[in-house]
């Protein structure tokens, strides 16, 4: 079983394994529910040893048989126990928000087995229960989730109103107090000029679109986060299925847009790509942004198959390996910008001549 510790010192996450369906477009799904414990203030209002008292309670909670026989033996780490290096590591991972990194003496993390599930306590919410899967797997996700909030509030009991639902730190979490999301590859889309206006479609039907790393971070890497905003009023399975038909819709649009091009601007594709793949195997200096771009192109070359012998597992371990933190783990040191850049230059050749 690998430790919390195991997965700072390793780039790979289950989800990244890219072996569930429409991996090509879906990269991975998340489902997160937030929780809190009746009769103690929300995170923001806790002092030292309240937050202590929200730990221990959750310690105590994974003792349930229920909460164990769903994935084995949860590790519970607190933040500070971890270096500055290793907190951002699990960042990068997707396995806690950057809020995490706030005021993290007050908080902990939970993870079983390879980080597929995890807990984050004392974040926005006393908990926050997730489930990451490769590809397009909200309802598994759901599924899964919904077996360790049972098992938990066994023992624990949840903040929770029969009018309003589930009761959290911010009001759009109110009531089922759920928010799935997709991460979804749409370099086709970006490429014909339909991007803006499919996102911006998406707020209609009560979605939002983020970056990267979550709500108020940038789209690099043509990765985008699309999940629900409706918490209240919708079943947890109405919320995933709307989210579902609507990721089936982009992955439509995005497909076409790929046929469209390599159809019409084949030989324009294929040079894109294949100067993708020959700077990433042969470049000595590359910032994170550049190379960023460069996976999309590569990624883009796999998804048309104008490429073979590359595994997207492989381009989603280098977006962590290529990230100043996890550059830092394998160094051993700090480095400057520029250090950076020929380091991560010469870790992408090694990996695409491995």
């Amino acid at each position: 079983m690998m430790s919390i510790k195991d997965i700072v010192n390793n780039a790979h996450s289950r989800w990244m394994d890219s072996d569930g369906p429409e991996s090509d477009i879906v990269v991975s799904s998340r489902v997160r529910v937030a929780r809190n414990l009746t009769g103690i203030p929300f995170p923001h209002m806790l002092d030292t040893e309240k937050a202590k008292e929200v730990i221990n309670a959750v310690r105590l909670a994974l003792d349930n048989e229920q909460v164990k026989n769903i994935a084995g033996e949860p590790e519970l780490i607190n933040l500070d126990e971890l270096s500055p290096v290793d907190r951002q590591i699990l960042v990068d991972k997707h396995l806690i928000s950057p809020d995490m990194l706030n005021n993290f003496q007050n908080k902990a993390v939970i993870m079983w087995q390879d980080g597929t599930i995890s807990i984050m306590i004392n974040e926005e919410d006393h908990l926050r229960i997730q489930c990451f899967l490769s590809g397009l797997q909200l309802t598994e996700a759901w599924e899964i989730i919904d077996q360790v909030d049972n098992g938990l509030e066994q023992t624990l009991d949840f903040a929770f109103s029969e009018k309003l639902g589930y009761l959290t730190s911010c009001p759009t979490n109110v009531g089922t107090g759920i928010r799935a999301s997709v991460m979804l590859h749409l370099p086709g889309l970006k490429l014909t000029k339909q991007l803006g206006g499919v996102l911006g479609a998406t707020g209609k039907l009560g979605l939002t679109v983020r970056g990267l790393y979550g709500e108020g971070t940038e789209a690099v890497g043509d990765l985008f986060q699309i999940s629900n905003q409706i918490t209240l009023g919708q079943s947890e399975e109405e919320i995933i299925d709307n989210l579902i038909s609507v990721s089936r819709q982009i992955m439509s649009q995005e497909q076409a847009a790929r046929r469209a091009l390599y159809k019409n601007r084949r030989e324009v594709i294929e040079d894109r790509v294949f100067r993708a793949y020959g700077i990433l195997k042969h470049a000595r200096i590359l910032s994170s942004e550049e190379a960023m771009r460069l996976f999309s192109d590569l990624r883009l070359g796999l998804g048309l198959k104008a490429v073979t012998g590359i595994r997207f597992k492989l381009l989603n371990e280098l977006m962590v390996k290529i990230r100043p933190a996890f550059m830092v783990k394998i160094a051993g040191k700090e480095m400057s910008t520029y250090e950076r850049d020929t380091f991560r230059a010469g870790l992408i050749r090694k990996e695409f001549e491995a």
